[in-house]
């Protein structure tokens, strides 16, 4: 048979199907297609131009795929705008995104402006995060909840023999243009003091691990206890007591809250009651790390194992091939295929969950990987190092795409993401945010990218009140 020119069908204007049909048609298109489609005018470009199909071409490349029941804690924001909002520009969304996307892999010269906040007395052990508040813990025996739209700390939580003094002392930043600004401690000022606030239970010893929800907050501590408190008044509710040695890590979800200590266990909790559901043995050193999906779990330990459990079953599915050397941290993909685990060995692992084989390795560190984050929605892993640096690869081929070197004076010890920004926290005290929504040099340094802040799934203002400062 002859080639022959394939058939061209005008069913915008020439046959005139319904708008919906259209609709349907173009919302399959991305945003590629749809800016050759603007070329041809008339229907077509109106078509192109609306927000429905807009909408679809942004959630399609840019929203989160939940693939478990409960689904998993959201951290940091979504960065699919409001879901309150009818009316979000999604056009000028998905270039803003686009534009961060690309800040991400521009490197630290061109991309990436550094956030100091100071306060804690001690070692930075873990943080968490969303678009209103950030939550840290630390060896000072103190929680903080810092305000992210302001930097101001809102809220100390502790003993009453734990209350800070005036300090900490400043401390090096990163060289302008990678700085933003640094926040002033407010210890032993007026306004410090009002914020601190003693409960009717905490930890006495290093606060080591943390996660929260929209309705709890779980912490563990090295006096091998778990407090469960009230996210919306960070007051007690339960303390959790089984471990007979410190809490390395936390997870939770709506139906569990599972801990790992250096006793070697694991322990499933019920949320609900606060029962034990049963002990994961095993492990032959400190359980260090552990992240929960669905009813699967996995947990990294000293013992140089990463391993994969049912909670439900309360049985083991499978190990990871061993490394010479321990395991501090561990992350495990949404869509469940993938285990991350790195240690002191300074090497990352990729391990396949069908076959347990290792599939890829994230190098580049040179001391002990002390943290892992993994962003599935936005395809990077983040880690931070006792080498002091920060790293980001694409968690897909490995390859580096962003680095902190030194930007903080002593080991990182815990690091999340989201779509905008990297919230770390080290053992010199202070928590270091890296926002790359935030254009780098020139003469418009520190500004925001154009419409970023579309992206926010709150209003562009702090929910959270807080008394006025007054200093001393």
């Amino acid at each position: 048979m002859q080639d022959r020119e394939p058939s061209r069908i005008d069913f915008v204007e020439e046959y005139k199907l319904p708008t919906e049909i259209c609709l349907q048609i173009f919302e399959h298109l991305d945003a590629r297609d749809l800016e050759l489609v603007r070329r041809f005018g008339g229907d077509w470009a109106n078509f192109a131009n609306r927000a429905s199909v807009w909408r679809q071409a942004y959630l399609r490349k840019y929203g989160r795929e939940i693939f478990t029941d409960p689904a998993p804690i959201q951290v940091g924001g979504a960065g699919v705008g409001r879901p309150d909002l009818p009316n979000q520009e999604w056009e000028k969304m998905y270039n803003a995104r686009e534009e961060l996307e690309r800040n991400w892999r521009r490197g630290p010269a061109e991309a990436g402006k550094a956030i100091y906040l100071s306060g804690h007395t001690d070692s930075v052990y873990c943080v968490q995060f969303d678009e209103e508040k950030i939550i840290t813990g630390s060896r000072d025996r103190t929680i903080r909840v810092w305000d992210i739209n302001t930097f101001q700390c809102i809220r100390v939580i502790g003993g009453p023999n734990v209350r800070p003094a005036l300090g900490p002392k400043c401390l090096r930043t990163v060289d302008y243009p990678s700085f933003h600004l640094a926040t002033a401690s407010v210890n032993g000022t007026n306004y410090g003091n009002n914020i601190y606030h003693t409960p009717s239970q905490w930890h006495d010893a290093s606060i080591l691990c943390l996660q929260y929800d929209e309705e709890i907050l779980v912490t563990g501590s090295s006096d091998s206890d778990l407090l469960v408190w009230d996210i919306k008044t960070y007051e007690p509710i339960r303390r959790l007591k089984r471990h007979s040695g410190g809490v390395l890590d936390v997870a939770l979800d709506a139906k569990h809250i599972i801990s790992c200590s250096k006793d070697s266990k694991i322990i499933v909790w019920d949320r609900k009651t606060y029962t034990v559901k049963g002990e994961l043995v095993g492990h032959r050193g400190p359980v260090n790390a552990v992240q929960l999906r669905g009813k699967l779990l996995v947990s990294a330990s000293g013992d140089g194992i990463a391993r994969l459990w049912d909670i439900e079953q309360l049985k083991l599915v499978k190990e990871f091939s061993a490394k010479e050397r321990g395991l501090a941290a561990v992350e495990f993909s949404e869509d469940m295929k993938y285990v991350l685990a790195g240690g002191n060995d300074h090497i990352t692992y990729k391990f396949d969950v069908e076959t347990g084989q290792e599939i890829l390795q994230y190098t580049g560190h040179s001391q002990l990987v002390r943290s892992l984050w993994l962003d599935s929605a936005s395809n990077r892993v983040v880690s931070g190092s006792y080498d002091l640096d920060l790293r980001v690869y694409d968690f897909t081929t490995g390859e580096e795409v962003w680095r902190a070197e030194e930007w903080t004076t002593s080991w990182m010890l815990a690091a999340k993401s989201d779509y905008r920004r990297i919230v770390a926290t080290s053992q010199d005290g202070r928590i270091l945010i890296v926002d790359f929504g935030l254009k780098k040099g020139g003469t418009e340094d520190g500004t925001p990218i154009d419409n970023v802040d579309l992206l926010r799934g709150l209003e562009n203002t702090s929910a959270i009140t807080f008394r006025p400062v007054q200093w001393r």
